[in-house]
C-alpha cells in the first residue's frame, strides 16, 4: 500500500476521533461548517472552544502538509471553490463533517441523504472534469 493510503486512513481516523472526542469532553456535535459560521459571527463559546477546534484542524496541515501545493485552477479557483463550498453547506444544513460523520453515526436519515448527496455530486464533478470533453463537442 502506498503512503498516500496510510495517509488517508490516518486522517480519517483523526477525524473520526477528534469528533468523538468533542462530543464526549464537551457535549457537541463537531459540524464544522456550523463551528465555523458561529466563529464568523463572533460565537466563540464558554473558553473559546470553537477558536481552539479549528485551529486544531488547520495547524497540523499548515505546519506538516502544506509546502509546496500547486493549486491547479491558482488561488482565484480555490478561492470560488471555497465559496460554493459555503454556500452548499448553507444550503444542506451542514458540511460533510456534520452529516456524513456525526449525522450518519447518529443514524439520521437527513445525513445519510445529504451525504449520499455529496458523494454523487462529487462523481459526477470529477467525471465531467476529467471526461466531460465530449459535452462541449458539437
Amino acid at each position: 500500500m502506498t503512503a498516500d493510503y496510510w495517509r488517508a486512513l490516518a486522517g480519517g481516523g483523526l477525524i473520526g476521533t477528534a469528533a468523538a472526542m468533542l462530543l464526549l469532553l464537551n457535549g457537541k456535535i463537531a459540524g464544522i461548517s456550523g463551528i465555523f459560521g458561529n466563529v464568523i459571527r463572533g460565537v466563540f463559546g464558554i473558553q473559546r472552544w470553537r477558536a481552539a477546534f479549528l485551529l486544531g484542524l488547520v495547524l497540523p496541515g499548515a505546519v506538516f502538509g502544506l509546502r509546496g501545493i500547486e493549486f491547479a485552477q491558482g488561488v482565484p479557483g480555490l478561492a470560488l471553490s471555497g465559496l460554493l463550498v459555503g454556500f452548499g453547506t448553507r444550503l444542506g444544513s451542514g458540511c460533510t463533517s456534520g452529516h456524513g460523520v456525526c449525522g450518519l453515526s447518529n443514524l439520521s436519515r437527513r445525513s445519510l441523504v445529504a451525504t449520499l448527496t455529496f458523494m454523487a455530486v462529487a462523481a459526477a464533478t470529477v467525471f465531467i472534469v476529467r471526461h466531460g470533453d465530449f459535452l462541449w463537442r458539437s
